[in-house]
C-alpha cells in the first residue's frame, strides 16, 4: 500500500484510433536500400533513406540545379578550413562545370590557397611553432600576399582578382590545384573578406593596413553585385566560415535591399561540423525570412560532406 495521497491514472478510458489512420513521417518507401557492388553515384543515391539530412542534401543538390538552368547565380562562401583539407580541386570542377559562379573567401582561405598554388602545400603546426614566436613567418606567404594587397590597391581591383592574377602569372607547378588561380582563368568573379589582425600576413613587415582595407572593400562592393544573381531563385551556400563571411553576407543582402534591389526566393545553405549560431542566423534563417526563400542547414566534416554534394548535384544528370 503506497504512503502518497495521490493515486495514479488510470488509462482505462484513454481514446485510442488505427494506426493506418495516422499521419506518420517515415514510410517503407522512404528506408534506405543496402549498398550494390560497382553502384553508380545516382543508384547510391537513390538508396539512401529519404530522410532528415538525405532529403535537405537533395533539396540543396536540386535547389543549385535549378539556379543554374535558369540564369541564376549560385555563390560559395569558404572558410580557410574547407582549403585546407583539400577541397579546391572539388570546388574547381564544380565550377568549370557551371554549377558555382562566384566565391567568397575569408583570409584564412586566401593564404591556404594562395600555399597550395605556390608550393603544393599548406596548413602550418601552430603548436610547434607558436611557443618560439616562429608561428606564421613564412616569408613567401607574407610578401605574395601583401604584394597582391598593393597590387589590388593600385589597378582598383580586390583581393581575389589580384591574388588569382598574381598565381597566374607566376605559373607555379601546383596552379591547376588554385581555386583563386583556376577562378581568374575561368573569369569567375573570387572575392576575400578579411579582418585585419586574423591573418599571418598582418605580421609581415610589408604589411600595409590601407592596402588591406582597401582591397577587401573593394571586394564587399564585388560582392553586393554578385549576391544581386541570387534573387528569384539563386543560391547562397556556406562552406564552414564561423563569422566572418555568415556577417558579410547578411550585410550584402541589407545593402541591396537598402538600395531598392529585389532579393527574394532564394536558397541559402550552411554546411559546417558544427552548427554556429552566426551562420544559422545570419545564412540560413534572416535572409530568407519573412517568405524570402529557404534556409537549409547540414552538419558534418567538409571532408565528407563537400564531395557528397558534389555528387548528389552531378548525380541528377
Amino acid at each position: 500500500m503506497s504512503i502518497y495521497d495521490i493515486e495514479p491514472v488510470d488509462f482505462t478510458n484513454l481514446v485510442t484510433y488505427p494506426l493506418a489512420e495516422r499521419k506518420s513521417k517515415v514510410s517503407a518507401a522512404d528506408l534506405a536500400q543496402p549498398p550494390k557492388d560497382d553502384a553508380t553515384m545516382r543508384e547510391f543515391f537513390d538508396r539512401l533513406p529519404n530522410i532528415l539530412a538525405v532529403k535537405e542534401l537533395r533539396t540543396a543538390a536540386v535547389a543549385v540545379r535549378t539556379a543554374r538552368e535558369r540564369g541564376k547565380a549560385v555563390i560559395v562562401g569558404l572558410g580557410g578550413h574547407v582549403i585546407k583539407c583539400g577541397l579546391a580541386p572539388v570546388l574547381i570542377d564544380l565550377m568549370r562545370r557551371g554549377y558555382f559562379t562566384a566565391f567568397a573567401l575569408n583570409g584564412s582561405g586566401t593564404i591556404h590557397d594562395f600555399e597550395i598554388g605556390l608550393v603544393g602545400a599548406t596548413s602550418e603546426d601552430v603548436d610547434a611553432t607558436l611557443g618560439s614566436g616562429t608561428f606564421g613567418g613564412a616569408e613567401e606567404t607574407g610578401r605574395g600576399i601583401n604584394e597582391a594587397y598593393a597590387l589590388a590597391r593600385r589597378e582598383g581591383i580586390g583581393i581575389g582578382e589580384a591574388l588569382g592574377k598574381m598565381l597566374t602569372e607566376l605559373a607555379p607547378p601546383f596552379v591547376e590545384q588554385s581555386l583563386l588561380a583556376q577562378a581568374y582563368a575561368g573569369r569567375v568573379p573570387v572575392t576575400a573578406h578579411v579582418a585585419v589582425g586574423t591573418d599571418i600576413t598582418h605580421i609581415h613587415p610589408t604589411a600595409d593596413g590601407a592596402n588591406i582595407g582597401a582591397a577587401s572593400y573593394h571586394d564587399f562592393k564585388l560582392l553586393c553585385g554578385v549576391v544581386k544573381g541570387i534573387d528569384d531563385g539563386g543560391v547562397y551556400v556556406n562552406f564552414g566560415s564561423a563569422v566572418i563571411l555568415p556577417e558579410v553576407f547578411l550585410k550584402a543582402v541589407t545593402t541591396l535591399r537598402n538600395m531598392g534591389h529585389r532579393l527574394e526566393h532564394f536558397t541559402t545553405v550552411n554546411f559546417d561540423f558544427i552548427q554556429h549560431y552566426r551562420p544559422l542566423t545570419n545564412v540560413v534563417r534572416r535572409p530568407v525570412a519573412g517568405g524570402s526563400g529557404r534556409g537549409i542547414a547540414l552538419t558534418g566534416h567538409h571532408e565528407l560532406m563537400i564531395p557528397l554534394f558534389a555528387a548528389a548535384i552531378l548525380s541528377l544528370d
